[in-house]
């Protein structure tokens, strides 16, 4: 008889907030997913993060990142040094403030919440971000598509341009290679459609879905897949 195989290692993550009561909180909803997520390491500012994480490595599916480290201020600076450090970064913010939002996106963070927006999202954004796909939350979808209409959702010529070279290959690396773009920029952009696509009412969560909508729509046709 063959030894039971042993349990999956629990998705590590690291928090970087200056508020205790974010990290005591955030702790016991990680102890509390079904199954559990490990709180690897507590951080008070990017700074004495990227000291112990200099480059991702594997170790962390996602950083939990506070936007007003030690200020009333967004602090864009400290989520591109860690975005820059090859983290999938969440920000984790009060701020729900539509260009705060798109500018993190920009950026490359691979979701955004508000601190309003409970356990659940925070919880599905982690898995989401071990998978390296992203978490569209109510706050971010609503940033993104304040303007949709009619359930369709207005995408941008580039927005297009990387929805149909996502859909020909399985690569993000190899669209970012062919459109000669950055693959966080790749990973913003599908990000975006997604949102939009949430925020229409209509969720995208697969890429198989996704496929779906933007052929009933025309933005792709059969021939493009």
């Amino acid at each position: 008889m063959s030894a039971p195989a042993n349990p999956p290692e629990p998705l590590a993550i690291a928090v970087v907030d200056d508020h205790d009561v974010i990290h005591t909180g955030v702790s016991a909803w990680c102890a509390q997913a079904d199954p559990p997520i490990r709180v690897a390491s507590d951080h008070l500012d990017a700074e004495s993060f990227l000291d112990v994480y200099p480059k991702a490595d594997g170790q962390l599916a996602a950083v939990i990142l506070d936007l007003e480290l030690r200020s009333r201020q967004p602090d864009f600076d400290a989520v591109a040094a860690i975005v820059d450090a090859g983290h999938a970064v969440i920000v984790y913010s009060h701020l729900e403030n539509a260009e705060v939002i798109l500018r993190c996106l920009a950026i490359g963070v691979v979701t955004y919440l508000a601190k309003s927006e409970g356990q659940g999202h925070l919880i599905e954004a982690i898995r989401a971000a071990s998978t390296h796909e992203p978490y569209v939350g109510p706050r971010m979808a609503a940033a993104i598509c304040s303007d949709t209409d009619s359930g369709r959702p207005g995408l941008t010529r580039r927005e297009r341009e990387v929805l149909k070279a996502w859909f020909q290959t399985e690569s993000k690396d190899i669209v970012a290679k062919r459109l000669h773009l950055a693959p966080t920029t790749v990973r913003t952009h599908l990000q975006r459609v997604r949102a939009k696509y949430a925020a229409a009412g209509r969720p995208a969560a697969t890429k198989a879905q996704l496929v779906a909508r933007a052929v009933q729509d025309g933005i792709l046709s059969v021939e493009d897949l």
